[in-house]
């Protein structure tokens, strides 16, 4: 048995579940008398919906199909080879839950020194090698082509990307190392790193190609037979590919450096998967591929028995996962047909809102305000947005006059909702204003008409207490922007029935937004957490930690934006207000800010000023704010922080505020961009021993988001 087919074993012991992709080959004679070829199709047996990823039985499968190509190039019985997958995917990658398996250093090495082994045989036959990505290619499904010297890409692709540091991982299997040997360090740099830091940036097949990645790029219609006949076309020498020569001096050390300040800026060194990936791409630059094989592999094997790469996959498996099977969620064949929207509100939120709901139900959408300076303000919104689009090319223009036809105002709410089947209001933050609107929709809208709250903080059941169906009444809070922000609480009141709940989540798929069910308590789940997370930060400040000791003691935990950066995109006076919800609820762990208030009154909506092209105190602040005497360090700081987010998570679960700790996580992910290195935060919180010093145990089981024992 060689030494590849030994790994291979001992690794799928581990993984008997693997979904395993299969490597068909079959030969055909090229075009244009070019000669005898051999392609091999990487194929799962299923759809386009599950696609092929790699386990170690896969790779197995694609070594014993390089057995046979290797024969037959060395017997001169074929002319070259490529390599391409089933329709509409390359292949993804590692099969993440088999990485997740995983539990010892060992095990790990041995899977990422198979699956050098075996694409690294692609380079090396007696024949050229080509890769055909027709679709889908991620991590390993990018790496398995790029040890090929040949590729081209399909027109069609949406999604080629590494993702691997976003998850905690780096580009484990040749990629660290070949991709700025072929494209150069900079742009290496920004596919490996940049785009995976930011939310997982994809690349199309036109960009593939501008990159250098691809040679040649070809409509989806008939993409595998003009890759072929590009392929006969360089067999027979008719066709030279042009590679520019790659910059091994300066420029590979500014790119390098350029990437730490990019994984600076987005983990504040808090995950070591970029850092990792840069030092392996620094060490490429004389070009020798073994010896970066070999960092890769080592960088691996740490990496997968970190904490961070468990949080990533847990993460990972919550958004592609419990994110389309929400927890609690009524049966959905009780939901009603929603054929038309009305919005209360026209402001930003409510003009949001609006140009969500058309756009994925395009269904006629009705806004009404208490003028209608207001509502042609907000239809201009909405219309203007439409036409952004259009100018984006990411719709027609047919499209865009259907959108912008079917989204009207009126100031009669009998007018615009007399045959709404689902009224949404985003008024003012204020419990008698959001009542006083409910009983004037109730009074016009169908009896079978959904009514939905987007409050940030106030109680469902208390807005639908004074209503004669108060059973329809469903919380349905978005986040801001609501373009970006994935998640959506749905809020179940007292009152509220099964089919008002199976139709807000029966929307809420619709709009492709993540729902989360959540009881009706005060402030939720997300501004809960966030507002105890921020109220600390605000104590500290208050009793005499300077501001910047404050900010800077979170930094470690790599998350989006500092404290007061957020609550300067959140606004001051929201921040004020459900701080002051949350005093009434919970005065013992709660406070309201001197400091946060006197901002406010004072008008102020930020607390920096960027005159200076990087963000400084405001003086004007500075001047507002009275501190006590005690200054903590950032440690000290940085510890009272996550023992009052431990202990409101562990409150939040008891009351049954969500029904598990991974709903929680899911909600930091999708609502907050909590960072997937934490696994939203209670992977991290047990991995610190914070769940335990303060609420006496974990937040998860051994391995759910950890090493398995």
């Amino acid at each position: 048995m060689s030494n590849i087919a030994e790994l291979l074993k001992g690794a799928a012991e581990v993984f008997p579940d693997e979904v395993v992709t299969e490597a068909h080959v079959r030969h055909l004679d090229l075009p244009a008398g070019a000669g005898r070829f051999a392609l091999i199709t990487l194929d799962n047996g299923f759809d386009h919906t599950k696609p092929t990823s790699f386990g170690p039985q896969s790779l197995a499968r694609i070594d014993a199909a390089i057995d046979q190509v290797e024969k037959e190039a060395a017997e001169g019985t074929i002319v070259g080879a490529g390599i391409t997958g089933k329709p509409f995917v390359f292949a993804v990658g590692a099969d993440l839950k088999g990485v997740g398996l995983l539990s010892s250093r060992e095990e790990a090495a041995a899977v990422g020194r198979a699956g050098h082994d075996v694409f690294a045989r692609l380079g090396s036959l007696a024949v050229p090698t080509f890769a055909y990505y027709n679709g889908a290619a991620m991590g390993g499904g990018v790496e398995i082509g790029l040890h090929c010297q040949y590729r081209t890409v399909s027109a069609s692709i949406a999604a080629f990307s590494f993702p691997e540091v976003f998850l905690g991982l780096v580009p484990g299997w040749g990629g660290c190392a070949l991709l700025p040997n072929l494209i150069g360090a900079g742009p290496a740099v920004n596919v490996i790193i940049e785009n995976a830091l930011n939310q997982n940036r994809q690349l199309k097949g036109a960009q593939v190609l501008e990159l250098g990645i691809a040679d040649a790029l070809f409509e989806a219609a008939d993409f595998l037979e003009q890759s072929l006949a590009w392929t006969a076309a360089v067999l027979k020498g008719e066709l030279e590919v042009q590679r520019p020569e790659i910059d091994r001096g300066e420029a590979w050390d500014q790119a390098v450096e350029w990437g730490r300040a990019v994984a600076d800026s987005k983990v504040h060194g808090a995950a070591p998967a970029a850092y990792r990936a840069l030092d392996i791409i620094a060490q490429a630059k004389d070009g020798d591929l073994r010896a970066g094989f070999e960092a890769e592999t080592e960088a691996l094997a740490d990496l997968v028995m970190g904490g961070e790469l468990r949080s990533g996959i847990y993460a990972f498996n919550l958004v592609q996962g419990r994110a389309k099977r929400p927890a609690g969620a009524p049966d959905k064949n009780l939901a009603r047909p929603v054929n038309k929207v009305g919005v209360v509100g026209a402001g930003l939120m409510a003009s949001q809102l609006a140009l969500l709901f058309v756009r994925r139900l395009q269904v006629p959408v009705v806004l009404t305000d208490i003028d209608q300076e207001r509502i042609d303000k907000g239809v201009g919104y909405v219309h203007a947005e439409v036409d952004k689009l259009l100018g984006k090319g990411r719709i027609d223009q047919d499209t865009a006059n259907r959108l912008k036809g079917l989204v009207t105002g009126v100031l009669d709410k009998a007018e615009g909702f007399a045959d709404a089947d689902f009224v949404i209001e985003a008024v003012f933050e204020e419990m008698g204003v959001k009542q006083q609107v409910f009983a004037e929709v109730e009074a016009v809208v169908p009896r079978t008409a959904i009514l939905a709250t987007n409050t940030s903080s106030l109680s469902v059941g208390e807005m639908a207490s004074k209503l004669a169906h108060p059973e329809r009444v469903v919380g349905f809070h978005f986040f801001n922007p609501v373009a970006v922000l994935p998640l959506l609480e749905v809020v179940r009141g007292e009152a509220t029935d099964d089919a008002s709940l199976a139709t807000a989540f029966a929307v809420a798929k619709k709009l492709r937004k993540t729902a989360v069910l959540v009881k009706d308590a005060p402030a939720f789940v997300v501004n809960r957490i966030l507002t105890r997370f921020m109220g600390e930060i605000q104590n500290t400040i208050d009793e005499g930690t300077p501001v910047e000791v404050a900010e800077r003691a979170v930094e470690p935990l790599g998350l989006p934006m500092s404290p007061l950066v957020l609550l300067e995109l959140v606004g001051p006076a929201i921040g004020l207000h459900v701080s002051e919800t949350l005093h009434s609820a919970f005065p013992e762990r709660f406070t309201v800010s001197r400091n946060l208030r006197a901002v406010v009154e004072a008008g102020k909506r930020g607390f920096y000023t960027y005159d200076a092209g990087k963000p400084e105190l405001d003086p004007e602040i500075l001047a507002l704010m009275t501190q006590g005497d005690t200054a903590l360090t950032e440690e000290q700081v940085r510890t009272r922080v996550l023992d009052a987010i431990a202990q409101e998570i562990g409150l939040m679960l008891d009351e049954g505020v969500v029904a598990e700790a991974q709903d929680i996580d899911l909600c930091l992910i999708t609502g907050a961009g909590w960072p997937f290195h934490l696994g939203g935060i209670t992977p991290y919180l047990d991995r610190e021993g914070v769940s335990e010093r303060v609420n006496g145990r974990r937040f998860l089981a051994p391995g759910v988001a950890s090493v398995p024992a």
